[in-house]
C-alpha cells in the first residue's frame, strides 16, 4: 500500500516503523528536519518537509495516487483540513485522523464526506482511558484487550510463585478447571517469546498471555496467581483530558480521588464530575498523600503529561504503601526500564493509539489489531469469508490450515458463542478468528490466508 503519514511524532514515527518493515510505500511529512532525517536514517522511507495540509505538500508526498493518508500531527485542525484537502483535490480513498479535542468529537454529522471527510477517527485520550478501565476491571492483569465486542478476552499476568499451575505442564489446565474452555497464546520469558506446546511448563515470573470468554477471565487467572481482590479506591495523578475521562468512566463504582495542580483545572472538575473528590495539589507531595491516606490506596494512576512527574509521584505512592501503581509513560526508552519493578503497569499511549490505526491499516477483513508486549508480538481479529473452493480457512479444521510459523489460532467467536480453538475446530464463513502473532512479519502471510479467492466473487 502507498500510506502517507502526517506527523512524525511518538505516534507518527512508530506507525511508520511498524509499516515500513510490512513492504509499504511510506511517505512521512513534518515540519520537523530533525526528526525527518532520525527516521529517514534508521527506515527505508521517504520523508518530506513542510506542513501536510497544504495541497502542494501533499502533492509532493505523493497524493495523487496514494492509498491512504494518515494525519496524526499535534493539532486537530491540520489533522482535519489535511483529510478534506486530500478528499477534495486527491480524491484519497482511506483517510484517518487523529482528533484530540472532545469539542469536536461529541458534534453528530461532523464527519462525514459532506462535512469534514474523515473516514476513521482516532482518539488517543478515549483508547488509553478505554485500556486503563480495563486494567481496573480485572485486578492483577498486565494488559487486558477486547475482541469480538468483548464476548472474548485476552488477558495477560504474571505467574506467581505458589500459583496452581506454575512449574505444571499447560495441558494440566484441563484437569484444573474442567468446565472452563481457555488457550494460552503466548508466553514471554526473560523477554523471549515462547510458543506454547500441550508440554510447555509455565514457570514463576512468567508473563502469560491467554484468550477465553469474558465471565471465565477470572477463573483462569487464579491458576497463574494468587486472585487480587476488587479494587475500591482509586487515586488519580493528573487531571487532564485522560484523567477526567477515566474519572467519568468509573466514578460511579469506585472511590475516586483526583490530584491536580491547576486551581482553575480543579475548580472544571468538580463542577464536571460528579462523585470524584478533586485535591488541588502536586502529586510528589508527600504531606498531601500521607494525609489522603494513600496507603489505602488500590490503585494510584499517574496520568499526567510529564513522564519524570509520573514516575516520580508513582515510586512514593508505592514507598508509601498504595498497593497498585501504574503510570503513563511517553518515551517508549522509559517503558521497560520502569514496568515490573515499583511500577506496576507502565501504559504506552502509543501501543495503545498504534493497535487502533493498525486495524485500518491491515488488508483483509480485519476487525482490530493489537499489540502485545509493546510490540513484541501481535494479536488480530479477522473475519473468514468464502465457502471451502474460494477460501484457504472455511471448511478447514485448525489442523488443516496452513498458519505461517510462529501463528497460532486462540478461538473462533461465532454469532454469540466463543470457542476456544482446538485441532478439530472447523473454520465456517462468517467466523471471528483471533490469531497470534509472535513473528510479526508474517502479517502479510496471515492477511493473504484469509483474502478468499476470485471464485468467491
Amino acid at each position: 500500500m502507498k500510506i502517507i503519514i502526517l506527523g512524525a511524532g511518538q505516534v507518527g514515527g512508530t506507525l511508520a516503523e511498524h509499516l515500513a518493515s510490512e513492504a509499504n510505500d511510506i511517505t512521512v511529512v513534518d515540519t520537523d528536519g530533525d526528526r525527518l532525517r532520525d527516521l529517514g536514517s534508521r527506515l527505508d522511507i521517504r520523508t518530506i518537509h513542510g506542513r501536510g495540509s497544504f495541497p502542494t505538500v501533499l502533492r509532493q508526498a505523493g497524493a495523487d495516487d496514494a492509498d491512504m493518508l494518515v494525519a496524526v500531527t499535534n493539532s486537530d485542525e491540520t489533522n482535519m483540513v489535511a483529510c478534506q484537502v486530500a478528499y477534495s483535490m486527491f480524491h484519497t480513498p482511506t483517510k484517518i485522523a487523529r482528533v484530540r479535542e472532545s469539542a469536536y468529537l461529541i458534534r453528530g454529522g461532523l464527519f462525514s464526506n459532506e462535512a469534514i471527510p474523515v473516514d476513521v477517527l482516532i482518539s488517543p485520550e478515549q483508547l488509553v482511558t478505554n485500556y486503563i478501565r480495563r486494567l481496573i476491571e480485572h485486578p492483577g492483569s498486565l494488559q487486558v484487550i477486547d475482541f469480538a465486542e468483548g464476548k472474548a478476552q485476552l488477558v495477560a499476568v504474571r505467574a506467581y510463585y505458589g500459583g496452581p499451575l506454575v512449574g505444571q505442564q499447560l495441558r494440566q489446565l484441563r484437569q484444573h478447571m474442567p468446565n472452563v474452555d481457555t488457550r494460552v497464546a503466548a508466553i514471554f520469558r526473560r523477554n523471549r517469546a515462547i510458543l506454547p506446546q500441550g508440554d510447555t511448563v509455565i514457570e514463576a515470573d512468567d508473563e502469560v498471555f491467554f484468550i477465553a470468554a469474558r465471565a471465565h477471565i477470572r477463573a483462569v487467572m487464579s491458576e497463574m496467581r494468587r486472585l487480587d481482590d476488587s479494587y475500591k479506591r482509586i487515586v488519580i495523578a493528573g487531571g487532564g483530558h485522560i484523567g477526567e475521562r477515566l474519572a467519568e468512566a468509573i466514578e460511579s463504582r469506585y472511590q475516586v480521588k483526583i490530584i491536580e495542580m491547576n486551581p482553575a483545572r480543579c475548580r472544571y472538575l468538580s463542577e464536571t464530575l460528579d462523585s470524584a473528590i478533586v485535591l488541588q495539589g502536586s502529586a510528589s507531595d508527600r504531606d498531601l498523600l500521607v494525609e489522603e491516606n494513600i496507603n489505602e490506596a488500590d490503585v494510584f494512576l499517574a496520568l499526567t503529561n510529564d513522564d519524570e512527574a509520573n514516575i516520580m509521584s508513582s515510586l512514593l505512592a508505592k514507598r508509601l504503601g498504595a498497593r497498585k501503581v501504574m503510570s503513563i509513560i511517553n518515551n517508549p526508552a522509559y517503558v521497560d526500564l520502569v514496568q515490573g519493578g515499583e511500577i506496576d503497569i507502565a501504559i504506552s499511549p502509543q501501543q495503545a493509539t498504534i493497535g487502533s490505526l493498525l486495524t485500518h491499516v491491515r488488508r483483509g477483513d480485519i476487525v482490530s489489531a493489537h499489540s502485545l508486549r509493546r510490540g513484541a508480538a501481535e494479536a488480530i481479529e479477522v473475519i473468514a469469508h468464502g465457502d471451502p473452493r474460494s477460501s484457504k480457512v472455511v471448511g478447514r479444521t485448525v489442523e488443516q490450515i496452513a498458519l505461517p510459523s510462529g501463528t497460532t489460532i486462540g478461538a473462533v467467536i461465532r454469532d454469540e458463542q466463543v470457542l476456544i480453538a482446538h485441532d478439530d475446530t472447523m473454520i465456517e464463513s462468517g467466523d471471528h478468528v483471533i490469531l497470534f502473532l509472535v513473528d510479526k512479519k508474517h502479517i502479510r502471510d496471515v492477511e493473504r490466508l484469509f483474502q478468499a479467492g476470485l471464485t468467491f466473487f
